[in-house]
């Protein structure tokens, strides 16, 4: 596995890429935009620039991630949110086609209600909408798992494959986030429920359809539906697992990025830890 993490593009985005290096990050996940608003600043040309450049030189572009924003729900209830939020992932999609980022992962949305099946066909058809608009462009979707607060949906490994299915793009993949999987109810904690839970991965989602992994430890125990983050070795997963799953053969070269408290110091012990465990 590929280790990395978030980082900070505070001071615009190419200023992401020092960041990472002096993490000695292999990979690199990325905010391509203000978070909190609709309609977020253009990516400046010269940042741009720099940003590919940087990242080129230092082989980040093969292993780069946007996160998309909070604010998307692609099964938002209420038309006004739901265009917005189409409106705001095509920008995310296109942002990182200027940034040469080959994925932008995403948590896939809240079904607010209406229930589990008519929000998958809401989100199955908003990411089709957003593909076709996004054609030109060679940028992957990540759907990331979620751990199942309220009404989000992604918490089980069948709506991340019914979500492919729909699609039926070869530009949609899945992001594992491991705190997310352990608080949905997958244990990773002993060495039968981790090969239970990585069987179930490769059955159900597919190992080869999964590009990254969030590392992330868990505050709260398996199935709590709880999405709080621990550093590594902190929380209920424990080090053992993380030891065993960036040793996994399928996924020798795939990012596999922190998003634990702290940063960016929190990550110094953390990426420890990772490179501690690499056979």
């Amino acid at each position: 596995m590929l280790f990395g993490a978030h980082v900070s593009t505070a001071g615009g985005i190419h200023k992401s890429v020092p960041r990472a290096l002096e993490l000695e990050c292999e990979a690199i996940q990325v905010f391509t935009r203000n978070q909190r608003t609709w309609s977020p600043a253009a990516l400046k040309p010269d940042d741009v620039e720099r940003f590919r450049t940087e990242a080129a030189e230092h082989s980040y572009l093969t292993h780069a991630v946007s996160h998309a924003s909070y604010l998307i729900n692609l099964c938002a209830t209420d038309p006004e949110t739901l265009a917005k939020s189409r409106t705001a992932f095509i920008d995310e999609i296109d942002r990182c086609h200027q940034l040469g980022i080959p994925y932008v992962c995403l948590h896939p949305g809240s079904h607010l209600g209406e229930g589990e099946p008519a929000g998958l066909e809401a989100i199955g058809e908003s990411l089709r909408l957003a593909l076709a608009e996004t054609k030109h462009t060679r940028v992957h979707v990540l759907l990331e798992n979620t751990a199942g607060q309220g009404t989000n949906l992604g918490w089980q490994l069948e709506h991340l494959r019914d979500l492919m299915r729909m699609t039926k793009s070869k530009r949609v993949g899945v992001l594992i986030d491991t705190c997310h999987l352990f608080a949905a109810g997958y244990d990773l904690c002993t060495p039968k429920a981790y090969r239970k839970t990585l069987g179930e991965l490769d059955s159900i989602v597919g190992f080869e359809h999964i590009r990254a992994f969030h590392l992330n430890d868990s505050k709260h125990e398996c199935g709590s539906r709880k999405d709080r983050h621990a550093n590594l070795g902190e929380g209920e997963i424990g080090l053992a697992a993380f030891k065993k799953l960036v040793n996994e053969p399928a996924f020798s070269e795939t990012p596999g990025l922190l998003e634990t408290p702290g940063a960016p110091e929190g990550y110094v012990q953390d990426l420890t830890h990772l490179r501690g465990f690499r056979k």
